[in-house]
């Protein structure tokens, strides 16, 4: 409700208010226990009123004239209110001093009767107009307001002056006629109500001048209180409580400057503010962005001169395997993390600033050549601590870092940053934390990009074609199965390997599209090879982290069996085990598969950080051996016996196993010992075409292969 010292100044007003008022009602109200003549409190009366007049008509003027390019109802209102306050305060200071107005005798009774409207439509208007939001109103409306005001005001008037012609007896009662006496008994409580109603705006909305507007209803219930214990003959406590008056109507105007013009002007500059620190800065980390970085940049640079100014450039590695994995929420919290601990470990004016997705920036300006900025860089990367816990899991990351310098490696804000991102892709592309700009690099670039180019034409240029790789079952020694693999042939580069071209299609999002050819034409082959007449077998496709993703992904891998008419049976699907770190979302998907009759198996297993717990739950069929530790199986005791514990663990899940990368007749044997139930590799034979492959191992003869002999 406002600030501590608003709240703490409304408390000390109202009790000197309160305080005041039961000091004079206990002390006297005769003026000859004060000493105070009849003429001085008579000069304090007109005073007041000609003030409180004053004041009325400023209040109008405020909501009418000042500002008048901001037409609030609130204001408005509040203008034409306090117009006809300020006017009928006016005519009753003038009938208590006996002026005769528009030839009418006058007196005490035409004056507390108009005072008393006064404060019943003063305490009424208050509570109408500020009970309710404000909104902004035409021209017209504020034109028809103060018509309609105006109009009021002289009907009232008019039928006022009329009634007091009819009734003279007034003239000389000397008592509170009935009638006023229950305005001012009605007017209380409407005064009480406004009250509660802007300390409720207060506390919901910490208005400040709603604090204001409360000050001035709690004077005003101090005025009328007095004007209550009185009547309308000489009385100190009379120009007291005109006096109260005089500092309600203050505060009104004050409150009603703030409520309709100050505090909708510091929304409207607060609003724009925020405005800039989105545009300038990232919604989620609350970081600088690109944009403010270029800007800062450039102002470093113009700064600095010619000294060194080091831009860093850091990427979460396999951070999109992690986000897709683990899900969106754990990926904001680690770049959540990565932001802040970046921030920890930053000296002086150094600055973190997020870039993209998973890349951030450091701009190193304590820094006096290029070899010092290289030191600061690989100090700052090495001081970020690589343990993230998510959902009560730790998780180690690893960064990857880029260095550019100006003005020694490029001569613009442009130039520096880019150089940085081509130092950052080198240092991942070579598997390093570190990389400082070359030259070179640019070529690398250029290269990349204009694969990704020629990647976007191969797909409707029919360039992608299909290997495959047989497997074998280590107990029958026959063919049991076959992986597709990927291949391109570039009209200018010949043939490109996998390992080149598939982390493009997924930094680009080809990966999807390639993903959903390379399965509808593995099956499509398979198929062909049925109806010719081969012994049905399963062949094996590996599903890509996008692919896994989507929402649809059950119904389009069905759609694709109904199209090309194979039975699901005969169609295995590979996922990774960074594909099931989010168990929900895998879970899902994979049921999902199960549903259409397909097999699923998990590829690479071991090198990821799979949960025997949901391992247990997910509905596969196969574990596949990573090929790392089965090329160095005879050599390094470890590997055989992790072999050894995932071929035993599955049969213990009734799951069968698949060994990769089987190239010795020893790792064969060694297989064959702990029961693993098929291989796959060069030992049998590398990937080869389509016509290779039916020729060598779907004809009936070439089932039994000379490496089981």
């Amino acid at each position: 409700m406002g600030t501590k010292t608003e709240r703490r100044t409304a408390i000390i007003q109202g009790g000197v208010g309160l305080a005041g008022m039961l000091a004079l009602i206990i002390a006297s109200v005769r003026l000859d226990s004060l000493g105070i003549s009849a003429e001085s409190t008579r000069a304090l009366l007109i005073l007041a009123g000609l003030v409180i007049g004053t004041v009325s008509f400023a209040i109008f003027a405020q909501g009418w004239i000042l500002f008048a390019d901001k037409l609030s109802r609130q204001r408005s209102y509040t203008a034409v209110l306090f117009f006809i306050v300020g006017l009928l305060d006016v005519l009753h200071i003038s009938a208590y001093s006996g002026i005769k107005l528009f030839g009418i005798e006058t007196g005490l009774h035409l004056s507390d009767t108009l005072l008393a409207i006064s404060h019943l439509l003063g305490a009424l208007g208050i509570l109408f107009i500020f009970s309710s939001e404000d909104q902004q109103v035409s021209g017209k409306h504020k034109l028809m307001t103060f018509i309609g005001g105006a109009l009021v005001t002289v009907i009232g008037i008019g039928l006022l002056y009329t009634y007091q012609r009819k009734y003279s007896t007034w003239h000389t009662y000397e008592g509170r006629s009935f009638g006023n006496a229950i305005i001012w008994m009605v007017t209380l409580p409407i005064i009480l109500l406004a009250m509660i109603s802007m300390i409720r705006r207060a506390r919901e909305s910490s208005s400040s001048a709603a604090i204001t507007m409360v000050r001035a209803l709690m004077f005003m219930l101090l005025g009328h209180t007095f004007f209550m214990l009185v009547d309308m003959r000489l009385s100190l406590l009379h120009a007291v409580g005109e006096w109260y008056m005089v500092i309600s109507y203050y505060f009104v105007m004050k409150g009603v400057y703030r409520l309709t013009i100050e505090e909708p002007f510091r929304s409207q500059q607060a609003v724009e503010a925020m405005m800039k620190h989105m545009v300038d800065h990232d919604d989620l980390t609350g970081l600088p962005n690109l944009r403010r970085m270029k800007e800062e940049l450039d102002g470093y640079a113009n700064h600095f001169g010619a000294s060194c100014i080091g831009i860093t450039v850091i990427n979460i590695d396999r951070f999109k395997a992690i986000n897709d994995s683990l899900g969106y929420s754990a990926g904001d919290k680690m770049l959540t993390e990565v932001g802040e601990r970046l921030s920890e470990v930053c000296h002086g004016a150094e600055k973190v600033y997020r870039m993209s997705e998973d890349e951030f920036a450091v701009i190193l300006t304590d820094v006096n050549d290029a070899e010092a900025a290289e030191r600061r860089a690989i100090s700052l990367l090495r001081s970020v601590n690589p343990s993230v816990i998510i959902d009560d899991t730790e998780y180690h990351i690893s960064l990857s870092m880029g260095l550019s310098v100006y003005p020694v490696d490029g001569t613009s804000v442009e130039q520096v940053i880019q150089y940085a991102d081509m130092a950052v892709h080198h240092a991942k592309d070579q598997g390093q934390e570190f990389s400082r700009y070359v030259d070179t690099m640019k070529l690398v670039t250029q290269a990349r990009i204009e694969l990704e180019n020629d990647m976007r034409k191969a797909l409707d240029q029919e360039q992608f074609f299909l290997e495959f790789q047989p497997q074998f079952s280590l107990q029958t020694n026959r063919m049991v199965g076959m992986e597709a693999l990927v291949r391109w042939r570039h009209p200018k580069r010949g043939i490109i390997s996998p390992g080149d071209f598939i982390p493009i299609a997924e930094d680009s999002g080809l990966i999807v599209q390639l993903g959903e050819w390379v399965l509808r034409t593995a099956c499509q082959y398979n198929r062909n090879w049925q109806l010719a007449g081969y012994p049905p077998v399963c062949i094996s496709v590996n599903l890509s982290m996008r692919q896994f993703r989507q929402y649809n992904l059950a119904e389009r891998v069905g759609a694709i069996l109904n199209e090309v008419g194979m039975e699901a049976k005969y169609l295995e699907l590979e996922v990774t085990e960074s594909m099931t770190y989010d168990i929900e979302t895998a879970l899902s998907q994979l049921y999902s598969l199960k549903q259409l009759g397909i097999h699923i198996s998990i590829d690479d297993f071991g090198t990821g950080y799979s949960s025997l717990y949901y391992l247990k739950s997910l509905p596969i069929d196969r574990l596949k051996i990573d090929r790392a530790f089965v090329q160095e199986l005879m050599l390094d005791g470890n590997d055989a016996a992790i072999v050894s514990t995932i071929t035993t663990m599955a049969h213990h899940l009734q799951l069968k196993v698949t060994a990769e990368g089987v190239e010795s007749k020893e790792q064969l044997e060694f297989l064959k010992q702990q029961n693993c139930h098929e291989g796959q590799g060069f030992l049998f034979s590398k990937p080869v075409p389509a016509g290779v492959f039916e020729n060598e191992f779907l004809q009936p003869a070439c089932r039994l292969r000379s490496f089981f002999i």
